[in-house]
């Protein structure tokens, strides 16, 4: 069994719990064990938090690594944002002494110290070093009996800035195509896949953040995709919910069911909606369950 320093961030427990619930089911079912890691913070947030100060952002970073350092245990991690921070402050911290002691200086007003033992793997490395094993326990998968096609999203932190993350190709990805089709279901090609879903820019101005996704949802209803499938909780709202207030704002409705990958692992072996928690999809999962076969 391998054991990880499980770091949930702030999305997904205050307001995603069924992803955190199809994730613990499947990663258990893959023999993974996720250890709580008491007193976690915030990552903080890539992107705004790192733009108005580094070394802070560094610092909350840095306590977070220290928990899992502590643990003497690598850090798996749900959030691409979440992953992002903590493999790039980790990473920093290793390379660059003087900020190193910086941050120390700071930790060491709370009892820590960054020593630079530990590793951050996202769910998707994860699930990829599984590839085997899912394909194997997806044998008899209603996906693939069912013909379903998936648009997926990757979403720019799991693999961005490559030079940081260095997992799988930043401009033509596959592990997460794999592992789709890992479940029998058919991962579709269409138009603007790699483009951002707009979920960075949503706190500075939604509308702009809404035109970003609805391109997106455009070109995924072009190609009759049964459901979209994605691993960033933060891509979810803007791919979900999303579809909602782009309905209130243009009148289009798209209706595409949006999965987290572990449910898609869930249902191919035999994982009731109601324990992965589907019912908590703003986009109704019933007409995809449908074509399942499956009671919604």
């Amino acid at each position: 069994m391998t054991k990880y320093a499980f770091f949930l961030g702030c999305m997904i427990p205050f307001r995603f719990p069924h992803m955190e619930a199809s994730a613990r089911k499947v990663l258990e079912i893959l023999d993974v064990e996720l250890l709580p890691m008491e007193g976690a913070g915030c990552c903080p947030d890539p992107v705004g938090m790192q733009s108005l100060d580094l070394k802070t952002w560094m610092s909350l970073a840095g306590r977070n690594l220290c928990i899992a350092e502590e643990m003497n245990v690598d850090i798996l991690t749900l959030c691409h944002g979440c992953f992002e921070t903590l493999k790039t402050a980790n990473k920093h911290l290793k390379q660059h002494l003087e900020m190193k002691e910086e941050v120390n200086e700071v930790l060491s007003k709370v009892d820590k110290e960054f020593k630079g033992t530990i590793e951050v793997k996202h769910i998707l490395e994860v699930m990829y070093d599984n590839l085997d094993e899912i394909k194997n326990l997806c044998t008899n998968s209603p996906f693939a009996a069912n013909g379903i096609k998936v648009a997926l999203h990757y979403g720019c932190h799991v693999i961005r800035p490559s030079d940081i993350i260095a997992f799988d190709d930043p401009e033509r990805p596959t592990s997460l195509d794999e592992l789709v089709e890992a479940t029998g279901a058919k991962s579709i090609s269409y138009m603007r896949k790699m483009l951002c879903c707009g979920a960075t820019i949503r706190g500075v101005s939604k509308d702009p953040a809404l035109m970003m996704t609805r391109e997106k949802l455009l070109q995924i209803q072009k190609v009759n995709a049964d459901c979209i499938a994605l691993l960033c909780p933060f891509c979810y709202v803007n791919f979900d919910i999303g579809q909602t207030e782009i309905q209130r704002l243009t009148k289009e409705k798209f209706n595409i069911p949006v999965l987290y990958y572990p449910e898609m692992i869930g249902l191919s072996l035999g994982l009731s909606p109601d324990e992965l928690g589907l019912k908590f999809h703003r986009v109704k999962v019933a007409p995809l369950l449908k074509k399942l076969g499956i009671e919604p």
